[in-house]
Order: C-alpha cells, then sequence, then structure tokens
C-alpha cells in the first residue's frame, strides 16, 4: 500500500495552493478578505506579484501578495544573521590523577586557564584507580584547589560529583573573559 511522499514543508505560492478560497492579505498588509483563490491568483498577476500562502494551518488559509524572490531572500538574509550572532559552546576536558605530581599539577593548571581564557568551558575529571577510590576527598580537595587556583579566569559551573571511578566538575568562564583576553593581547603587542 503507497502512502504517498513525504509532506513538504515548503511554502506553497500561486497555482500550488489548492484550496477552493484564502483569506487574503494585500501587498501594504491590508486585509483584502475572503475571496476565491482564482480572483486571488487574478489580483496577484494584475499587480505583478506572487500569491504566497503564509498560514496553511488556518481556516480559510491566508495568502498574501508579494514578491516570493525578494521574500525568500530576506528571510535567508535574516536566518544568516542570526547564525553570525550564534556563540558555539565548546567543553574542553582535563583529565587529572589524585596522586598528581606538583609540576605535572602546574602544566594542567596552565592548560584549564588557556581554555578559560579563550572563553571555553572545561571539564575536569579526576580518575580514581584501586584504593584510591576509597579516598574521594583527595579528589575533592584536589578539584577545589583547582578552582581556586584559576578564579579569576572562571568560575564552577557545576560541583564535584562522584560519578563511579570518576569525579567530574564543570568550570565555566567568567561572562567578559573573550574581552579581557583579546585587551591584554593587543596591549602586549602595543
Amino acid at each position: 500500500m503507497d502512502q504517498g511522499g513525504p509532506i513538504s514543508s515548503e511554502t506553497r505560492i500561486n497555482e500550488r495552493i489548492r484550496v477552493p478560497e484564502v483569506r487574503l492579505v494585500g501587498p501594504n498588509g491590508e486585509q483584502v478578505g475572503i475571496v476565491r483563490i482564482e480572483d486571488a491568483l487574478r489580483l496577484a498577476q494584475e499587480a505583478d506579484l506572487d500569491l504566497v500562502e503564509v498560514a496553511p494551518q488556518a481556516r480559510p488559509p491566508v495568502a498574501k501578495l508579494m514578491d516570493f524572490g525578494k521574500f525568500k531572500y530576506e528571510s535567508a538574509q535574516k536566518a544568516r544573521e542570526s547564525r553570525r550572532n550564534q556563540q558555539l559552546t565548546v567543553i574542553k576536558e582535563q583529565k587529572l590523577r589524585p596522586k598528581i605530581d606538583p609540576h605535572d599539577y602546574e602544566t594542567k593548571k596552565g592548560h584549564v586557564s588557556r581554555f578559560l581564557a579563550a572563553g571555553n568551558k572545561v571539564k575536569v575529571t579526576i580518575m580514581f584507580r584501586g584504593r584510591e577510590q576509597s579516598r574521594p576527598e583527595l579528589g575533592f580537595r584536589l578539584l577545589q584547589r583547582l578552582a581556586d587556583d584559576v578564579s579569576e579566569l572562571g568560575f564552577v559551573e557545576a560541583s564535584p560529583k562522584q560519578d563511579g571511578r570518576n569525579m567530574t566538575m564543570v568550570l565555566a568562564p567568567h561572562k567578559n573573559a573573550k574581552a579581557k583576553s583579546k585587551a591584554t593581547k593587543e596591549s602586549e603587542k602595543a
């Protein structure tokens, strides 16, 4: 049994509108009223515009007289502009062990502060092995120390919590961290 093709979400224009009558809106947004589809198409051709279905769910469907090419272009521009203003959140991960050497800790702390300065979130994971699992307070203290050390760059977004053999914490940069890092880079260049 053939169920037909997929339902199109594309806007229907001109002859593709298959209803007996539509609520017509003029080119300047004025209400024309409920008219037969043939009359609406004739009005669109006389005005050298397209008849575009703007609200297909309404009863009767709402159609507007407009230049469809211009409408598609403007909606694509709006979509592009909204994508440009979006911020992509990147979560970096840094893994530690409870018995970490002081020098290794400093290196890992440097990575975390670099990620935060770049405006990224950082998920810090402490991996416990064997008997270390019976001493979660060591990992908790290490995470607290790391959070205190990088407090000028970021804050604790998700406090430390045990998850099986791992303990995780999420650090997020302060709101204006990116602006500050750019300003410091500019002053270093000068």
